[in-house]
């Protein structure tokens, strides 16, 4: 494991970081119901808010994180991973203070505003840092290695919160958000930087020609925030980039669905509480854990990133249709097993995506695919809440609970369909750069 030296303390920090959010995952949904509607087990208005805020999460994310990955091309990825580490401590700590409705509306607000910036932008650099320290050719096991930490985290916090009160549940929350902040801050060392002046923007007029600039801070500063057309530019650079960006965009679709109403449909179709959501988590993170600790780490080199991929999206639909169509609380159960290969899925995408680029531009197109990812999070909580709240309530066009479940998962089948279709293409070299003055014509 030797070519991962240099990455212990990102695994420190980012394991801290996500132990914290997945901490607060079984206890929210009784927290939000409490305060909003007690004594329920159905409420369509926790539903829609939370609808809400996956929307605005997702707009602010797909702004933010292409401009958090572009700057830290430039800035350094230690630099700009210190904003959304100390953002995402402020939530935590209002309902570690209290939980009434008061509070819980305030926690509301702040975990929208810090969504924006955390949301896409952790992954974005972390899977940047990791680029930047890890050769091409191990690259995959390196993005299985890190979301493998994710799922360790996923663990250990889900565990924890299954023994916590409430109240204790975000006071270790905030607790471990402080010190992941402050651990980045006192130990990671900042990856090579890209300070060179070689590929500071995404366009170049011909070959060893760059676009003239003025050389003030204003205009240095502005250079480097992408538009859509620099995306689409980098986006059209690379069929496999292009295809690789679409199975993101119906993974995510699917994905972001998926965690919006999985919560509310099963505690409305089986009265889940925070102990079942805790133990649903929890054997979904441990099987997720070890399949990136142990089998990415040996299937990607044998099998390579475009059939783990696959893989990976075929559990996903599978796993999602199940739910949809669980007769027992024990089928949930079962299908969260499904997790051993659905973890592929992620990992993959980000390794194809950090191959079409050279290493100068890895914020930039690593920051490109967590856009469309958020893109992708607006529009799934906006089709697939509505849907769930109309079939969890009385007023249903017909019984079937989980049919915005099943939804949900044809969107994910669309993923793997595009992931079988994929076709692979040569590296680009660690010296290329993107060459778009054909399109800007």
């Amino acid at each position: 494991m030797e070519f991962f030296s240099g990455l212990g303390h990102l695994f420190v920090t980012l394991f801290l970081y996500y132990y914290a959010s997945y901490l607060v995952a079984p206890a929210i949904t009784d927290v939000t119901m409490a305060a909003l509607c007690p004594g329920k087990d159905e409420c369509a208005l926790t539903i829609y808010l939370a609808g809400i805020q996956q929307v605005v999460i997702g707009i602010g994310s797909m702004v933010v994180t292409p401009l958090v990955g572009n700057l830290s091309d430039e800035c350094g990825r230690k630099a700009l991973l210190t904003l959304p580490l100390t953002a995402a401590v402020f939530p935590l700590v209002t309902l570690a203070y209290s939980r009434t409705k008061n509070y819980f509306y305030a926690y509301y607000i702040l975990n929208i505003l810090t969504g924006m910036v955390c949301g896409g932008s952790v992954q974005c650099l972390a899977l940047a840092y990791v680029a930047d320290k890890v050769r091409e050719g191990q690259r995959a096991s390196a993005f299985g290695l890190l979301s493998g930490i994710t799922s360790a985290a996923f663990v250990l916090g889900t565990l924890t919160s299954r023994f916590l009160t409430s109240s204790s549940t975000f006071q270790v929350a905030a607790s471990a958000s402080v010190l992941s902040a402050v651990y980045m801050k006192a130990f990671l060392a900042d990856s090579k930087s890209s300070n060179n002046n070689t590929s500071h923007l995404f366009i170049k007029r011909s070959p060893g020609a760059l676009l003239e600039t003025d050389d003030s801070p204003k205009t240095h500063i502005f250079s480097r925030i992408p538009s859509v057309q620099d995306m689409i530019c980098l986006l059209r650079s690379s069929k496999t980039l292009l295809q690789a960006a679409i199975v993101a965009f119906f993974y995510n679709l699917g994905e972001s669905g998926f965690q919006a109403c999985l919560m509310y449909y099963l505690k409305a179709r089986f009265h889940y509480n925070k102990d079942q959501f805790a133990e649903l988590l929890l054997i979904s993170a441990i099987a997720g854990a070890i399949s990136q600790l142990l089998l990415m780490p040996m299937l990607a080199p044998l099998l390579g990133e475009q059939k783990l991929l696959s893989i990976g999206l075929f559990a996903c639909w599978t796993h999602i249709f199940l739910y949809a169509l669980a007769w027992s609380s024990w089928v949930p159960y079962i299908a969260c097993t499904f997790t051993v290969m659905l973890v592929f899925t992620d990992p993959c995408i980000r390794s194809i995506v950090s191959k079409q680029v050279g290493t100068n531009e890895q914020g930039k197109a690593q920051g490109c695919i967590s856009g469309i990812c958020s893109f992708s999070n607006i529009i799934a909580p906006l089709a697939f809440t509505p849907l769930t709240a109309l079939f969890l309530s009385e007023r249903a066009p017909f019984h079937f609970p989980g049919f915005s479940i099943m939804c949900i998962g044809l969107a994910s089948m669309t993923a793997f369909i595009q992931s079988i279709m994929m076709r692979a293409t040569p590296s680009i070299s660690s010296s290329k750069v993107i060459d778009t003055s054909h399109m800007l014509a």
